[in-house]
């Protein structure tokens, strides 16, 4: 099954919906200080708990 993550870019104390991808996806993105992602574990697009790209590759 394939995971499916929001991904966000930080803006200020705002995040900024990019959309929807995969975690595989998720780690492919250009790195970029400002982007999270939703924890795998929750429902991506309602959920408000975000991690980075680094700890986003070890919960895989």
């Amino acid at each position: 099954m394939i995971k499916i993550v929001e991904a966000v870019v930080r803006n200020g104390d705002q995040r900024v919906p990019v959309g929807l991808v995969s975690i595989k996806q998720a780690l492919e993105m250009p790195e970029k200080e400002s982007f999270e992602f939703s924890h795998p574990a929750y429902e991506a697009g309602k959920t408000d708990i975000f991690v980075n790209r680094e700890t986003l590759s070890k919960l895989m």
